[in-house]
């Protein structure tokens, strides 16, 4: 389980309008940044209502739920704290069970792969299922906000009055499950949310003598608060990008590059670069939530586009043949009992 850090009283009490100065831990200052720098960069092919200046102040704060929601109960955290992270060892496997790159199709296939080596999805982690899970439901959240949008320009009375009603509440549930996407991309920007030497590098063969001391609070916690900003982190998002590949893949692909960090990181943690003041440091920290307020940015992008070949509703309409006016999707909308 990895270290739940909170914010004071005199923090959680700053606004939005201080991120750049405010003093907490990448669970929350790093989470803030992610979630509003990538809502800012979002391009108009994405709907309006995403692109707005309270909507990234939102995301800032739905960025940081998933951790918020700590602490609410015994099943509660066991189910969902393992959604944060996954274990990938030096041999490129989760755990020493099965290999990383080539990820079973669900949750379940998972779990019996790590049973099989003698350790279970709860030790292990899942953040590659929980990041697609949160993706797949944006997808999903979109291709309604599509049919709706469509039904509203043609449907009239209490139908009509029902749609528009229902494309606000869409809208506000659209948020608040982009931001368990925002977290988990967050989570995937930080190298020790993907290693096994997640807190030192533990009880592991060690020949470069990398420090066993507990650093995952003090590097994501008072180093990062001092260090990071959001001008930087901004001037380092990196320009939209399209894999042209399943989200599985591109998942896949995102969190086994951040775990090309973790020796890089052990390196300059034992050379003294993550003390405060160390422009070093500062630059690498800058640069993984640049890579995670990117990513985020891109996967919404990717989202939207995604949205116009699902289906929604029950009995399911295909979002284009609404879209195109060939598909009436009043009782998909409504349902059908």
């Amino acid at each position: 389980m990895r270290p739940v850090v909170r914010l004071s009283a005199a923090v959680a009490a700053i606004g939005l309008a201080m991120i750049p100065a405010v003093a907490a831990s990448w669970g929350n200052t790093g989470h803030r940044l992610i979630g509003v720098l990538a809502i800012q960069g979002l391009p108009t092919e994405v709907p309006a209502f995403l692109r707005t200046a309270q909507v990234a102040q939102d995301m800032g704060e739905f960025a940081r739920e998933p951790d918020r929601s700590k602490g609410a109960g015994r099943v509660h955290d066991h189910n969902r704290d393992p959604a944060h992270f996954v274990d990938i060892d030096d041999e490129g496997r989760v755990l020493g069970g099965p290999v990383f790159a080539e990820m079973q199709p669900t949750r379940q296939e998972y779990e019996k792969a790590l049973q099989a080596a003698g350790t279970d999805s709860w030790k292990a982690g899942y953040l590659q299922y929980s990041t697609i899970d949160a993706y797949q439901q944006l997808v999903h959240d979109f291709g309604y906000w599509r049919v709706l949008t469509a039904a509203e320009k043609t449907a009239k009375g209490k139908q009509r009055a029902w749609i528009k009603a229902d494309k606000v509440r869409r809208e506000k549930l659209l948020l608040a499950n982009l931001g368990n996407l925002a977290h988990y991309v967050g989570d995937g920007s930080q190298p020790l949310h993907t290693t096994t030497h997640y807190n030192g590098w533990g009880d592991y063969p060690n020949p470069k003598g990398y420090t066993t001391e507990r650093i995952h609070s003090p590097f994501e916690g008072e180093f990062v608060a001092g260090a990071v900003t959001m001008n930087g982190v901004r001037a380092q998002m990196k320009p939209f990008a399209d894999c042209n590949c399943p989200i599985d893949k591109r998942v896949l692909g995102y969190l086994a590059k951040t775990q090309t960090y973790v020796e890089p990181l052990y390196q300059m943690w034992g050379e003294g670069n993550f003390r405060p003041g160390s422009t070093k440091g500062a630059e690498f920290a800058t640069e993984r939530l640049a890579a995670g307020a990117s990513e985020l940015r891109d996967l919404i992008v990717l989202a939207w586009r995604d949205s116009a070949k699902t289906k929604v509703g029950w009995p399911a309409v295909t979002v284009a043949d609404v879209e195109a006016g060939k598909a009436d999707p009043w009782t998909a909308l409504l349902g059908k009992d």
